[in-house]
């Protein structure tokens, strides 16, 4: 007669190989390799686009703002768009008479630099040149003394150097058509780029409905909930971000401009402009603003005092706006990592030069976005996103198999402060297990791996004994309504607690006022137990007392010593039946045996299996119940039990 089976099947020797990427993944790259190509050697005209494109996220709310003063579609976008030139050329005209008054006084910023130098020089830089100087002539002397024999292979045949000849380079005298190009040049093709973005973007803002519906028709017809979320997501995100970038800047650069007023600086609106317009660049653009003002302090000051206020005045507004005030403001709105802000910032500075830089961000936002909503496109989102890149169930699943319950408790404890610990049993470790399983099954987690898992989970449990099954608080808590969740976060949500509590012992039916009169058993899987515990953990927190058993307990051995003394319900966990309910069978039917009229209710956590979904199998195979979750699990016993206390009958 063969033996009962104790553990689960054993699993394969050895561990199938990886898929080889297809057709499909080489194409995906291809695409993204002429993608790239075409924006850089396309940057011409990409260009110009792009900041039209931007540019009239910046202007919308300007146009919505006129035409809600009944101004007419046509004329708000025509006042939009000259209100934005006049503030570019106003911008344009600051900086240029700023830099011409500059100009101006550089012969008499060079005296005071030169005179700054010389008094340097008589002293400790000085003496510093003098000793570099001299080990110089050192070095020099033993150089020469090395190559003295080879010194005359450059002489004459009568031994004397030849003597150098003057060349003189005469250029042509230029034309009048190459002369006016020269000059025209660099002129003519700014304007032309400021020309067509200012085209473009009257475009887009008098079409933006026409062009957001065709967009819908290209991308998203057969989804138009889930194409119409992704768009307004992605423009509320890019408004949100430019105006708060924008007014983040504009007071950047006013306190600079005051900062170096009262400093003495001279030109301070012009350092001021330049500081907020270089602040669009991340990282470094506010840095690189400062060089300027600090080498400007240098020349105009004899002394040092404007020089170190001036570097202390860009040292503590950037970390203050950058670390503090930035944050605080538009905080999360961008969704980006600080590590995508870096590498899109170098990618796009290779391809498109200064501009990319400023467009870096913006782009990124965008990728993000589309990562959020669409399902192919989802690796965006977790390479750039700035929320965490691993599931809960992953990540649970990840740190118990790396044996580390003290990371799965602090994690949990955080899921804790949104979620009862029902919906995080539910939701998260019982996934987790199921993972674990799985993969033990497939034969890629050691007994080893699956004995860590086996005394994380134990102890998991035992740490929140202390912990109540409710619904937490949420006030104080910042939440915002608009924020999308990943794809991820909207196949694990969240579910509520167990409303119901058991009676006091003495008001409950005769058979359930024992110590522990709900059995929790556990199936014969490897981490069946550890579910089992979890059940009998919330029915404890609920008013129930319950036990664990092992499967071993249950076998067809082990059953004639099975302790079914003031049992009056028992409940069987089960993480998977490997599609074969027959052993599940055997088993209710030794129970029902043992302890004959005892309800027996069974937890098949995997959703989807054929005995919760086909009434027939439920029959054959003899089960009370069947529930796919704890918090099922946990009513159907307070319901079995006959009623629940009065105070939650008045709550409820």
């Amino acid at each position: 007669m063969p033996t009962d089976m104790t553990d689960a099947v054993k699993p394969p020797a050895q561990v199938p190989p990886p898929l080889v990427p297809g057709l499909r993944g080489l194409l995906t790259l291809a695409v993204g390799v002429v993608l790239i190509t075409a924006l850089y050697f396309g940057r011409e005209v990409f260009v110009p686009l792009v900041l039209a494109v931007l540019l009239s996220f910046v202007l919308g709310p300007v146009v919505n703002l006129l035409r809600r003063l009944r101004l007419g579609r046509v004329p708000s976008v025509i006042v939009a768009v000259l209100l934005a030139l006049a503030v570019l050329g106003g911008i344009g005209a600051v900086i240029g008479t700023q830099v011409a008054g500059l100009a101006g006084n550089l012969p008499q910023y060079q005296s005071t630099v030169q005179k700054k130098f010389a008094g340097l020089q008589q002293g400790w830089l000085g003496e510093a040149n003098r000793v570099i100087a001299k080990f110089s002539h050192q070095v020099q002397d033993a150089t020469q003394k090395a190559d003295a024999a080879g010194t005359t292979a450059g002489t004459g045949p009568a031994g004397e150097t030849p003597k150098a000849q003057l060349v003189r380079v005469q250029e042509p005298e230029l034309s009048p058509l190459a002369l006016a190009e020269k000059v025209l040049g660099p002129v003519v093709e700014p304007l032309t780029t400021v020309g067509i973005v200012l085209v473009v973007v009257v475009f887009l803002l008098l079409q933006r409905e026409d062009l957001r519906n065709r967009m819908i028709r290209l991308f998203g017809s057969s989804d138009l909930h889930r194409t119409t979320v992704a768009m307004d997501d992605a423009a509320g995100r890019l408004e949100t971000y430019f105006l708060a970038q924008l007014g983040m800047n504009a007071a950047f650069g006013v306190i600079v401009g005051v900062g170096l007023w009262f400093i003495g600086v001279p030109n301070p609106l012009l350092w001021g402009v330049l500081s907020a317009i270089m602040r669009f660049i991340p990282y470094i653009g506010a840095i690189v603003s400062g060089v300027f003002p600090v080498a400007l302090a240098a020349a105009v000051d004899p002394g040092w005092s404007m020089v170190i206020a001036t570097a202390a005045l860009f040292l503590i507004a950037e970390p203050f706006f950058g670390q503090v005030v930035e944050p605080l403001l538009y905080g999360h709105s961008t969704g980006l990592s600080p590590f995508a802000v870096i590498v899109s910032t170098l990618f796009w500075g290779f391809l498109w030069g200064p501009i990319g830089l400023i467009l870096a961000t913006p782009f990124t936002v965008c990728l993000v976005v589309l990562g959020r909503h669409v399902d192919s496109l989802e690796f965006l989102d977790v390479l750039l996103g700035d929320r965490p890149p691993l599931t809960p169930v992953e990540n649970f699943y990840q740190r118990m198999l790396a044996g580390d319950p003290d990371e799965v408790r602090e994690i949990a404890e955080g899921m804790l402060k949104e979620r009862s610990l029902s919906s995080y049993y539910d939701e998260v470790a019982l996934k987790g297990l199921q993972l674990a399983a799985n993969d033990y099954a497939r034969g890629v987690v050691t007994p080893a791996q699956l004995e860590n898992i086996r005394s994380s989970s134990r102890s998991l449990v035992e740490d929140f004994e202390d912990h109540q099954d409710a619904e937490p608080s949420n006030e104080g808590m910042a939440v915002n309504p608009a924020d999308t969740p990943t794809l991820a976060e909207r196949t694990h949500p969240k579910t509520e607690a167990v409303p119901g509590h058991a009676a006091p012992r003495e008001e409950l039916p005769d058979g359930w006022r024992g110590e522990a009169p709900v059995l929790c058993l556990a199936g014969r899987g490897p981490l069946d137990e550890a579910s089992s515990a979890m059940l009998a953990q919330l029915l404890r927190k609920h008013g129930l007392g319950a036990r664990v058993a092992p499967y071993q307990a249950a076998s067809r051995e082990g059953i004639r010593d099975l302790d079914m003394k003031d049992v009056a319900m028992v409940c069987v966990s089960y993480l998977d039946i490997t599609g074969n309910p027959s052993h599940l069978r055997y088993l209710l039917e030794r129970l029902r045996r043992r302890a004959p009229g005892v309800p027996i209710l069974v937890g098949l956590w995997p959703v989807g299996e054929k005995v919760l979904t086909d009434a027939a199998v439920g029959r054959e195979v003899g089960a009370d119940a069947y529930v796919s979750s704890l918090r099922d699990a946990v009513e159907a016993c307070l319901r079995s039990a006959g009623h629940t206390s009065k105070v939650d009958r008045d709550a409820a």
